[in-house]
């Protein structure tokens, strides 16, 4: 495992790239951030300080944003997660690092393939389609840290505009990235990293921001759905690697 000097760096350097692009889509820190902290920290502390930092993330987006928050909305999506979030920790908590590895490699990589693709199902309407959305959503982000392509599934089959889906996103992801820390617990980090991890965020939030009204939507969501996927196949041939040793 790589540390010293090299961990600090590539660590701050994830959390700043995850932190802006979380805040200027609203979704995106889970799935660009939570392959390459799979691999850096480990898939249990990996995924343990990406739904921290989703936390943080969420409460900063919403400090202007939670007027625009359709609360009806969101209930049966949040409760549907909070079913499905003990189990997804159960899985990180107890299944071999080479499967999970593996198992989280394939998840992260089907879920962006379906967004690329852009996939309708007809059952992702309505309470129903809510309900079904945020429990694969919660049993993700808790297992793998990427509950947003589920989310983002639901709001593509829903017809949520850009607008919509940002503030939304930014409250459901706080909700369920909080759910999901109380069921795993905090990553384990010494004083200088949580430093680290803190000022980057920090300025991966404002840089995001800036960003936010400056940066084409197409441009954004292609370069978050190529990382987060190269990222996943990395994680998901690391898992079958160690598998096969």
């Amino acid at each position: 495992m790589i540390s010293g000097l090299p961990f600090l760096a590539l660590l701050g350097g994830v959390v700043l790239l995850g932190s802006s692009v979380q805040r200027m889509s609203g979704i995106g820190f889970g799935l660009l951030a939570s392959p390459a902290l799979v691999l850096l920290m480990g898939p249990v502390d990996g995924v343990a300080l990406v739904n921290c930092a989703g936390v943080v993330i969420g409460v900063a987006g919403l400090a202007t944003t939670w007027r625009q928050v359709r609360l009806r909305t969101m209930v049966p999506l949040v409760a549907a997660a909070a079913v499905t979030v003990p189990l997804g920790a159960w899985f990180a908590l107890r299944l071999p690092e080479p499967v999970l590895l593996t198992v989280l490699g394939g998840l992260i990589t089907g879920a962006v393939l379906l967004v690329v693709l852009g996939a309708r199902v007809r059952a992702l309407h309505g309470t129903g389609g809510a309900v079904a959305a945020g429990a694969a959503s919660g049993f993700m982000n808790s297992a793998a840290g990427t509950g947003g392509p589920a989310l983002s599934l639901y709001a593509v089959n829903a017809g949520w505009s850009a607008r919509e889906f940002v503030p939304n996103a930014q409250f459901y992801g706080l909700c369920v990235n909080l759910l999901s820390a109380l069921a795993k617990g905090v990553p384990h980090l010494a004083r200088p990293a949580w430093l680290l991890v803190a000022l980057t965020m920090g300025a991966g939030i404002l840089l995001g921001s800036a960003l936010a009204a400056r940066t084409p939507e197409n441009g954004a969501r292609r370069l978050i759905l190529g990382l987060a996927l190269a990222g996943g196949v990395a994680t998901l041939a690391k898992g079958l690697w160690q598998l096969a040793a």
